[in-house]
């Protein structure tokens, strides 16, 4: 009698934002096609609670930051260890044959809990500038995927590699606009404003000053405000799109003559993968101003223009903006140099690194 042989368990543990999920959940559909059986670590009410649930069995542990300063230490220490304890168990109870993890709150209890019973670790670092659980952390991970190179000077113990930032599959293909945004001439110039998955009330405030001066030039501006942004009535006009959300983002970033946006390691990838001129605006009160650090990366290989937000004015933008629009070439390079820095099969190789070490 022949026995079928086991598929590898791979625990995914990846919570909160769409920056640690959408590369999580692009890894975790290529090593699908690998015959993985998954399963998903988060924590409750995070956004993987409405992402996960659809395509792996999701299983949450209570888990937050240090957020308030070293007053919480102790709490979340405990917290810490209570975590830690129940994803042991979870491990083991589950027979899993590793962990995959993007870091966030959930990245610290998996690892521990993971080398505590001798399963290899695998984890990926999207921005420039390592997270704390990275840096704290990596000497005890079997690999550490980096999205980017610059990564490495801040990790000289780890065993690093790198991959590249996974992004979601629409991004990947030749998106058309939808209807509303359809409308749009196809020579008409075109900014698109992204502030993030929370909007940027104050990227909106400046382009919404500056917008007029571009809007009689014909350029078409669309603009994702966010939820947050109460002004959104304050600017109307016939070439202006706004809403606090659009779901075809692959399609206008690919149509984009000209981006306006944060420094999100995510959007970032998207930036590149989609050839889209940029002017970066970094989230000042990031943790440790790692959007700057992301956005160096970009500014110095000619991919993009770096503002930082506290010294930018709206009449600053509007010039910086106008002067790029009227020289095409500039914005053809900086594409160019943002193409460069995609890395399209970033699914894969980290596909690829998981089953070298989880099988």
């Amino acid at each position: 009698m022949t026995v079928a042989p086991t598929l590898p368990h791979l625990l995914v543990a990846a919570s909160g934002t769409g920056g640690h999920l959408f590369p999580a959940l692009a890894t975790a559909a290529a090593l699908g096609q690998l015959h993985y059986r998954i399963e998903w670590l988060g924590v409750p009410n995070r956004l993987e609670t409405t992402l996960v649930p659809r395509d792996f069995p999701l299983h949450t542990v209570p888990m937050t930051g240090l957020q308030g300063g070293w007053k919480r230490l102790l709490p979340v220490l405990a917290q810490f260890i209570r975590a830690t304890w129940q994803t042991r168990r979870l491990l083991s109870q589950g027979r899993y044959d590793g962990v995959f993890t993007t870091g966030g709150y959930i990245a610290a209890p998996a690892i521990v809990a993971a080398r505590s019973l001798g399963l290899p670790v695998i984890l990926h670092e999207s921005n420039a500038l390592p997270g704390k659980v990275t840096r704290w952390l990596a000497p005890w991970c079997s690999r550490v995927a980096l999205g980017f190179a610059a990564s490495q000077a801040y990790l000289p113990q780890a065993r690093t590699l790198v991959t590249g930032t996974p992004v979601r599959a629409e991004f990947l293909e030749t998106t058309p606009l939808s209807m509303a945004e359809g409308k749009i001439p196809p020579q008409a110039p075109l900014i698109v404003v992204v502030g993030g998955s929370q909007g940027a009330v104050a990227i909106n405030q400046r382009v919404r000053e500056a917008a007029p001066t571009w809007l009689r030039a014909g350029v078409w501006v669309v603009h994702q405000i966010g939820s947050q942004d109460t002004e959104g009535d304050r600017l109307t006009h016939p070439h202006y799109i706004q809403r606090p959300f659009f779901d075809n983002m692959a399609a206008l970033l690919q149509r984009a003559n000209l981006v306006i946006s944060r420094a999100g390691a995510g959007t970032l990838t998207e930036l590149a993968v989609s050839h889209a001129p940029a002017i970066l605006i970094p989230y000042p009160f990031a943790a440790e101003d790692h959007q700057t650090v992301n956005a160096r990366v970009f500014s110095q290989a000619g991919a993009a223009l770096l503002l930082p937000q506290p010294d930018l004015t709206a009449d600053q933008l509007c010039q910086e903006v106008m002067d790029l629009l009227t020289h095409p070439q500039r914005l053809q390079e900086m594409g160019e140099a943002a193409a460069q820095l995609a890395v399209r099969d970033s699914a894969a190789k980290l596909a690829a690194l998981v089953q070298s070490l989880v099988h």
